[in-house]
């Protein structure tokens, strides 16, 4: 989709569709997923510009949960949970907001909701992927699975993590090296440094 490209589960027509999850043999629940790749700062490797995983209820069209995931955005985090559901005292804490978003939208004489509250994921480099939401599900309301899922999933979760951590140590090479030394592999310092990204870039350090 332009200089992007869009991961997703899609019908023969190309239209994006939903992953069923059965409970006990009924679909209760459904998973849209979809991602948007690009080329990373370097042009070297694929990069994540945007993820979204909404788990629904079935027959409900407000999701459940949101996992997202912005990789332009500081503010609110880029790696982000919303929750669609509702607690008193927290509309009470938004309508106390004196700036901000939750005033912006009391001034649109919208009422301030839970799901508007980007709860943080472990930031930029460390956020949740796919495999960390079917494990919850899994977990927590018994889904149905395939057999050999667990080692499905552990598999790439694995290289999922592996990845991120290669990523976080572009980001920090200093860091990595000090790390290895102090395990007693040999690290030398390249004759040329690479250049260095500017220190508000760096994703690493991003909420």
């Amino acid at each position: 989709m332009g200089p992007k490209i869009r991961i997703s589960p899609i019908t023969e027509s190309e239209v994006v569709q939903r992953i069923p999850i059965r409970i006990d043999g009924r679909e209760r629940l459904s998973l849209a997923v979809q991602y948007f790749c690009c080329w990373d700062g370097s042009s070297t490797f694929l990069a994540t510009d945007q993820a979204d995983v909404h788990l629904y209820y079935a027959g409900i069209p407000e999701p459940l949960l949101r996992y997202e995931y912005v990789r332009n955005s500081k503010e609110p985090p880029g790696a982000h949970l919303q929750v669609h559901a509702h607690r008193d005292e927290m509309a009470y804490l938004l309508r106390l907001a004196d700036r901000g978003r939750p005033k912006q939208g009391m001034k649109r004489d919208k009422l301030p909701r839970l799901a508007e509250i980007h709860l943080p994921v472990r930031g930029h480099r460390m956020r949740p992927a796919l495999e960390d939401v079917l494990l919850f599900l899994q977990r927590e309301f018994a889904i149905e699975t395939a057999p050999g899922w667990k080692a499905v999933l552990d598999e790439h979760l694995r290289n999922w993590r592996l990845t991120q951590l290669k990523t976080a140590v572009r980001d920090a090479p200093e860091t990595a090296a000090q790390v290895l030394r102090g395990l007693g592999y040999e690290v030398v310092e390249p004759a040329v440094p690479a250049a260095r990204q500017a220190p508000d870039a760096v994703k690493l350090f991003w909420p």
